[in-house]
């Protein structure tokens, strides 16, 4: 088993003053930080995923301090950036390539947005044949709005886990890791 940590769009633009502020995305990060450091601690292979927009969009536009990387969880020389600019972590981009590349068959997954990029990958990676393991508490979404309805963001976060838990991951907490 060659494990490695997949952290998806763990940036700027998701936090306060950001264009497209997350609930709590602090705690989220949070539990990442703890991920990042069980992951660097045992030299395990980390996976950086950033988004790229188009110079027009909403958020995550180029040349913006909000497309950055979050700095509590920077990466270091040693581990890969992925640039994507579809949720899908593996559409056009280099992922499959460099996972295949190190051999790895389980990824742990974390990240944001649960209900977009996280969701989208989890269910890619399942069809690529990993192992997959979704850390709920170090991921993150959003309200949604749906027929004039808003959905709270820690409803769209339960549905979210519940829908993906055994069918295409393994959906545990931070603490199951790091035990």
């Amino acid at each position: 088993m060659n494990k490695a940590l997949l952290i998806i769009d763990v940036q700027n633009d998701y936090f306060p003053n950001g264009k497209c502020e997350l609930h709590q995305p602090e705690l989220a990060l949070s539990s990442i930080k703890k991920l990042l450091r069980y992951f660097r601690d045992n030299k395990l292979p980390v996976y950086h995923i950033k988004h790229l927009s188009e110079k027009n969009a909403a958020f995550f536009v180029p040349n913006t301090d909000g497309v950055n990387i979050h700095k509590d969880i920077m990466p270091l020389d040693s581990e890969k950036i992925i640039i994507k600019h579809y949720p899908n972590s593996f559409f056009e981009t280099d992922l499959q390539a460099e996972l295949s590349k190190e051999r790895i068959s389980d990824i742990v997954i974390c990240g944001m947005m649960t209900h977009m990029c996280v969701d989208t990958t989890v269910r890619a990676a399942k069809d690529y044949g990993y192992n997959i393991t979704l850390v709920s508490d170090a991921c993150a979404t959003k309200d949604l709005e749906w027929n004039g309805l808003t959905i709270p963001a820690n409803i769209v976060q339960d549905v979210y886990m519940a829908s993906i838990n055994s069918k295409f991951a393994n959906v545990i907490t931070s603490e199951n890791i790091l035990e």
